[in-house]
């Protein structure tokens, strides 16, 4: 099976699972907008780009800033509740070019807030962020790559046991 597929069904799960009847209705979508940095590092007999993580902001649909986006991965709030990720899903994105459409748990978070229940995320329709095809090389070695990116991020709230 394809990640793709892979993605799709389990993004479905999310959204019609007993456990989390209802809780689509209160997913909160939010646009993600920055770089993702890559470093040029020693990988084997060669070189790679390796991903140290994102940098973005986090904007509403009126594309008010509600958030940041960094490495973990994790998410903060204006309101100063945070979340910290765990993949477990990944799917190459069908535009060139972009980095992959994911979801993930939430391992830990804290703070009271905009995030203080949220139990998944996923990120979908990327544009940019994938590490570049060239340029890692003995020259380069520790240079950084900041790659621009878009992407949605949809937050899942934990489910509510049902009375």
């Amino acid at each position: 099976m394809s990640r793709l597929p892979r993605l799709i069904a389990l993004a479905a799960v999310l959204l019609t699972a007993p456990s989390l009847a209802g809780a689509a209705t209160t997913a909160l979508q939010l646009q993600g907008k920055g770089v993702q940095i890559y470093a040029c590092q020693a990988a084997g007999a060669g070189f790679a780009w390796t991903l140290k993580g994102p940098e973005a902001i986090l904007l509403d649909p009126s594309g008010a800033q509600v958030g940041r986006h960094f490495a973990g991965p994790s998410w903060q709030a204006s309101d100063g509740s945070t979340i910290v990720g765990e993949p477990l899903v990944a799917s190459p994105s069908s535009t060139a070019g972009s980095v992959a459409w994911l979801v993930l748990h939430v391992k830990s978070s804290s703070g009271a807030g905009l995030f203080a229940n949220i139990a998944y995320v996923s990120r979908t329709a990327t544009s940019g962020g994938a590490a570049p095809a060239t340029g890692c090389d003995q020259a380069h070695i520790l240079t950084e790559a900041r790659i621009p990116y878009t992407a949605t991020y949809t937050f899942f709230p934990q489910a509510v046991a049902p009375h």
